[in-house]
């Protein structure tokens, strides 16, 4: 029985456009001491699992394997030719290892802090997944971030899953004290995981199996993927099965989906902010903000960015409305 990090590297990050790009996602830029995201997520799991698999898309595969290319690591990878959201991407992992392996599958745009903390958790995680739960991992709120969804729980039992609250809804959250952040991590036995997706998402479960049957050395069809359903695996699976448990975890986590919290790590990390909060990303270029508060300039080669940092969640829209145009700026 192996114990096996899966990480998740399909992702765009477009609430930190125009940093992130669908040519170079924020998962891989450098911007955390030289290193990126990506490249700390595997450093991370290496001393809590046996082997490594990224699953991530062709277009952002060559992304990967430069940083993969650094590490004397046992690694595999699933390259899909079109995303199909994360339901069937962790379907694929458990399929391509034995029935009774454990994957720990966890994002490739994470920030976490405090190793000890984040062992034990992963040890908690693991002992349950070895009883056939499948396993979550929740963290303490810090404030009421709108941008998270959020676990409602008792101890390891999970009451409810909660989508993205308004500010009210997640002060409410806070006040009731029994409330997680759901960080999208995950912890389980491959043949636990396809079972409960084969019971409530048969659909996906059999057309992920076809799909990864006709793979040539980890690198799925295109027509076989474009069948699959697209549905994320807190649908599919999180929300609906009863072997769900919960790991409360005290590690520092950030997913640094946007400006607002890449700004607070800055910050901690002693980045530059003048007197009224006002932060600049990206160029060194002397920049002076005068009757603002609490904003953020981000300079690119070809495009800048100027917003309130209370409004970090409204840069997708930005985003959307480029994609829209098929804009060459994302």
């Amino acid at each position: 029985m192996y114990i096996h990090n899966v990480i998740l590297s399909g992702g765009v990050g477009s609430r930190l456009w125009p940093l992130s790009r669908k040519t170079h996602p924020k998962q891989y830029l450098p911007l955390f001491n030289g290193k990126s995201l990506f490249e700390l997520t595997i450093e991370r799991n290496r001393f809590v699992a046996d082997k490594l698999m990224v699953i991530g898309n062709k277009d952002n595969d060559h992304l990967s394997q430069e940083i993969l290319d650094k590490f004397d690591i046992d690694y595999s990878k699933v390259v899909e030719a079109v995303p199909r959201n994360t339901a069937a991407a962790i379907a694929f992992a458990a399929l391509a290892v034995d029935e009774d392996d454990i994957l720990i599958v966890t994002p490739s745009d994470h920030l976490i802090e405090d190793m000890e903390a984040y062992k034990e958790a992963m040890q908690k995680a693991i002992e349950l997944a070895q009883n056939d739960f499948i396993v979550t991992f929740g963290v303490q709120p810090t404030r009421p971030e709108t941008g998270y969804g959020y676990i409602e729980h008792s101890k390891e039992n999970v009451i409810s899953f909660r989508e993205k609250p308004n500010h009210i809804t997640a002060q409410d959250f806070i006040e009731q004290g029994n409330f997680l952040w759901n960080s999208g991590m995950f912890c389980f036995k491959a043949r636990v995981l396809l079972k409960e997706l084969k019971k409530f998402e048969k659909e996906i479960y059999e057309k992920s199996v076809i799909a990864w049957k006709n793979n040539e050395d980890g690198v799925l069809d295109e027509k076989l993927s474009m069948d699959i359903p697209s549905n994320s695996i807190d649908y599919a699976v999180m929300e609906r099965s009863k072997k769900i448990k919960v790991v409360p975890a005290s590690f520092i986590w950030n997913d640094l989906g946007s400006f607002e919290s890449l700004y607070d790590y800055f910050v901690m990390n002693g980045h530059y902010v003048d007197r009224s909060g006002n932060m600049v990303i990206g160029t060194d270029i002397y920049t002076s903000f005068v009757g603002l508060q609490n904003c953020i300039f981000v300079n690119t080669p070809t495009a800048n960015l100027i917003l309130q940092k209370e409004y970090s969640q409204e840069v997708k829209n930005v985003y959307t409305h480029l994609e829209k145009r098929n804009s060459e700026l994302i």
